[in-house]
């Protein structure tokens, strides 16, 4: 059974740092495209960052220079690193894994808050 587990979200003041963690099992985070995405209210859920076999890409303009992806293969682990926080920041973030031998295999997390105060 895959399970992704966030973790990390909470309450930050405006220009705060938090760093989201992403716990794999059931599937190896390396045979897999590993994302974030992110859903504020009302609005469509949207990429912000990918790794892909060890390459990093910050998809997601506003976030460029502020959010970094990572991930550590032994511990089946993927994080989203968040500096300079904007109000405009607060969604609900979600760890996504995308097969890469298999694309129909998407597997998705429950979510963890992020609410950036001004």
């Amino acid at each position: 059974q895959v399970q992704l587990v966030e973790s990390g979200g909470g309450l930050v003041q405006s220009g705060g740092s938090l760093r989201l963690s992403c716990a794999a099992s059931g599937i190896s985070i390396g045979a897999n495209a590993m994302g974030w995405f992110r859903q504020a209210p009302g609005k469509q859920r949207e990429l912000v960052a990918v790794n892909t076999r060890g390459e990093s890409i910050t998809t997601l303009d506003s976030v460029k220079g502020r959010f970094t992806i990572s991930t550590d293969n032994a511990q089946n682990m993927v994080y989203l690193q968040m500096s300079g926080l904007k109000p405009e920041d607060t969604a609900v973030y979600f760890c996504n894994a995308r097969s890469l031998y298999n694309s129909a295999k998407v597997y998705w997390g429950q979510g963890t808050q992020v609410t950036v105060s001004s």
